[in-house]
């Protein structure tokens, strides 16, 4: 669509979890150390926690994908169901007999016997189950059961879950205390501060082949990141967006305005985003970050003030702001 006008091979800015796009930021990177590792060594239950939109379904992709070989994972992303039918949907997605599906008790006594023989190879079985929020305290306690599954030495389904906010509270809750007690290994991811949205942007820009600071003005990015609230999903669907009326109007690179524009016709009106502290926006997001300040911050501006190419870096009322170029 806009690909040869902006100088990218795809399309920089979609919504599924591609592995390919990955951005971590030192948070982020943690959390897919700690996926890794409760998958690789099977640990009993590992939680992420995240709000809507901030990349858990991509790190529990990119953690399955580069897990082991001898590990396996069944996924499921959906787990708004009954009993019935996540006993069903447990046999299907393990391939356990057909009275599996009927009944809790066979269905255990079947998932440990499979269990059983796989470990025996050398193979590890998982379940990783996105969305947990949405899991009744009925099908909580079933997984707590089936964090049970093991032998004397060893878990043999290591637990996977990830959630938005609301799941803290719901571990908290009396009934699940035991559910609790069984989480080995814990991790939590935040939304963007303005220095990880910049980064962000670079980084899957780079991916699709193009560079950053020739499609987006730094003023631009300061106001996706307040629209957005730092939330990865939505700094998705503005750049997007932007991009598509950017190449409409034929304006290149994508300015304040358009931005403004887009967040108008979002809804995305609301109170804009904390500023980070100026040390925040200097520390560097990851280890990986392809974003780098200049030497010397830039300076507070006023309306109307333009950079060496004419592009508007004001507007902002920041004394310090990190630089958008990428290398």
């Amino acid at each position: 669509m806009y690909q040869s006008f902006y100088g990218v091979r795809e399309l920089p800015f979609e919504l599924t979890p591609n592995p390919g796009f990955l951005f971590l930021t030192p948070q982020h990177q943690e959390a897919l150390s700690n996926l890794q590792y409760g998958l690789a060594t099977a640990k009993a239950i590992t939680v992420l926690i995240g709000e809507a939109g901030t990349g858990k379904t991509t790190l529990l992709h990119t953690a399955m994908q580069k897990a082991p070989a001898q590990v396996s994972c069944v996924y499921l992303n959906n787990p708004a169901l009954t009993r019935a039918e996540f006993i069903e949907t447990l046999s299907q997605r393990f391939a356990l007999a057909e009275s599996a599906a009927h009944s809790k008790a066979a269905l255990l006594t079947n998932l440990e016997s499979v269990l059983r023989e796989r470990r025996d190879r050398g193979e590890v079985t998982a379940l990783v189950i996105d969305e947990a929020q949405s899991l009744s305290v009925e099908l909580l306690e079933e997984i707590r059961l089936l964090a049970n599954v093991e032998t004397h030495t060893e878990k043999l389904l290591p637990l996977v879950l990830a959630g938005q906010p609301e799941l803290r509270p719901r571990l908290n809750e009396p009934q699940l205390r035991q559910l609790k007690q069984r989480i080995t290994l814990r991790c939590e991811i935040a939304p963007f501060s303005l220095a990880e949205t910049a980064a962000y942007i670079t980084s899957r820009v780079r991916v699709a082949g193009g560079e950053a600071a020739r499609l987006f003005t730094r003023d631009a990015v300061i106001l996706i990141h307040e629209r957005s609230h730092g939330i990865a999903r939505t700094i998705n669907v503005i750049c997007d967006n932007a991009l598509v009326t950017g190449f409409g109007l034929g304006r290149c690179p994508v300015d304040r305005e358009i931005v403004a524009e887009v967040a108008r016709d979002f809804d995305l009106l609301g109170e804009p985003a904390a500023i980070q502290p100026v040390a925040a926006l200097h520390r560097a997001p990851s280890p990986d970050s392809t974003l780098e300040p200049e030497s010397a911050p830039i300076e507070e501006t006023v309306e109307g003030d333009e950079d060496h190419d004419g592009r508007l870096i004001g507007t902002t009322g920041l004394r310090s702001v990190p630089s958008f170029r990428g290398r």
